[in-house]
């Protein structure tokens, strides 16, 4: 999942004329010496594959294309990626190049909007808690995944009556004695009757994985209200999940730049794999013409459903639980979900450390690691309200509201600011900007209008709340 504010670490560009001393963690190549530049090029287009490809590539893109007609989904889909995410997604890679700043301070080429860029640190933070608990969940598949036979493969103990693999009938209409007659299909089997086609009546059953998922992984509660106690092997995975990011990002992208090699490329590989022998299963043509094939159902591009966080950790587990060598392929489905989310975690967190460098440099020059490790802590104490048994609605908040609508809001401003108002005045406040002499022509003023703007966004949030 890509998010909107692109991270100062993901800025190349020179930026002499805002350089104190040497950052600790800058070599003497860098040209950069307050921040430090990218290893190498390798590093920095590494680093925006993985922030561009998370786990809503694996979770929420293929729900959408099912259930907005499969392959008829992909017209629209075709066209606002090359009309608007491509080069939106171009725009903020040009402004962080250029400027080398972080999505707050950025907005010193048009104050008035400054505001955008406090609601981009904000939303970041927001998705930061809640992308780190779905990793913490896809850690602890993986490990689940390390035994003979996967524990959501039937139902087991912790399975109730309507948990089954298959349809179970509950009623039907059966002759007896010339008539017709409805009764439950413990009578029509005692009584060796017949059920008549057409009229049989199924239980509502749940397959084990989805099961598994809410009454093991999850211990779901029964609502948002119902907060519950802390899934002790959850909040560990969760804690796992911050430490891997704290020891990827110690130094920066020094650090973050050469773990891409890894976590961005490898995940690939699992894909590969995992074709191949989608591709080679029984019925594989079917599946993809019922997907994207001729049976793509054009009248769904008028609906519109966001859905889809089931389809990670019960459809997909469900697949795996069929495969021959199972927990083989549930391992690696599991470690690639584990490195495609981190890939963007890391992008995200130096969304918030570059925000903090732009407020005091010097402080963040001399004590990164502490701050950036004490981040990762906040954060993860933040993220436990998320792995209660309530947590998961709080997860599917956050998505829907802060990954939803945050980023919606804060785009269509993005646009607006950026290329109808700096695009026409952009050699000007290039100029204003270099110079350092923007305080003195724009006042506080614009300030004043970005943070009205930002509690704009936001007052709704209250106000539906205290009318509903």
């Amino acid at each position: 999942m890509g998010m909107l504010s692109l991270p100062g670490c993901l800025s190349c560009g020179k930026k002499k004329d805002f350089s104190l001393t040497k950052d600790a963690h800058s070599s003497d190549s860098d040209e950069n010496s307050e921040r430090g530049n990218w290893s190498s090029k390798g590093d920095y287009l590494l680093s925006m594959v993985g922030y561009a490809v998370g786990l809503g590539n694996v979770w929420r893109f293929p729900y959408l294309t099912y259930q907005n007609g499969g392959g008829a989904f992909l017209i629209p889909y075709t066209l606002m990626l090359a009309l608007a995410g491509l080069p939106l997604f171009f725009m903020e890679c040009s402004l962080g190049q250029f400027a080398s700043l972080g999505p707050v301070s950025i907005w010193k080429i048009l104050p008035l909007f400054q505001g955008v860029g406090i609601t981009m640190v904000i939303i970041s933070t927001f998705v930061t808690i809640y992308y780190n608990v779905i990793i913490a969940y896809a850690l602890y598949y993986l490990f689940a995944s390390f035994q003979k036979v996967l524990p959501w493969s039937d139902c087991f103990s912790w399975a109730d009556e309507f948990c089954s693999k298959t349809r179970i009938v509950s009623e039907c209409n059966a002759t007896l004695h010339g008539e017709i007659i409805h009764a439950n299909y413990s009578f029509i089997v005692s009584n060796n009757l017949t059920c008549i086609n057409g009229t049989i009546d199924y239980k509502p059953v749940q397959f084990p994985s989805e099961q598994y998922w809410n009454k093991v992984a999850l211990q779901r509660s029964s609502g948002l209200d119902e907060t519950g106690k802390i899934v002790w092997y959850l909040a560990l995975c969760l804690l796992l999940s911050w430490i891997i990011v704290g020891a990827a990002l110690f130094k920066g992208i020094k650090s973050s730049g050469k773990v891409v090699y890894f976590t961005a490329l490898f995940p690939y590989v699992i894909l590969l794999i995992l074709l191949v022998r989608g591709a080679t299963l029984e019925g594989a043509l079917d599946g993809i013409e019922y997907y994207i094939g001729r049976q793509s159902n054009i009248t769904k591009l008028m609906e519109a459903e966001v859905r889809g966080f089931e389809l990670a950790f019960v459809a997909y587990p469900e697949a795996l639980s069929k495969l021959p060598v199972s927990p083989l392929w549930s391992f690696l489905f599991f470690f690639m979900l584990l490195l495609l989310g981190l890939d963007s975690q890391f992008a995200t967190i130096e969304t918030l450390t570059t925000t903090i460098q732009d407020i005091s440099p010097r402080v963040m020059r001399k004590l990164r690691l502490p701050i950036t490790l004490g981040l990762c802590a906040l954060l993860f104490f933040l993220g436990l309200v998320c792995v209660t048994q309530a947590g998961i609605y709080w997860v599917n908040l956050i998505d829907h509201f802060c990954a939803g609508w945050g980023i919606l809001i804060s785009a269509v401003l993005e646009i607006i600011g950026i290329i109808y108002i700096y695009g026409y005045f952009g050699l000007v406040f290039d100029h204003i900007f270099k110079s350092h002499l923007w305080l003195s022509v724009i006042p506080n003023l614009g300030t004043a209008v970005g943070w009205c703007m930002i509690i704009f966004c936001v007052i709704w949030i209250p106000i539906v709340a205290i009318v509903k």
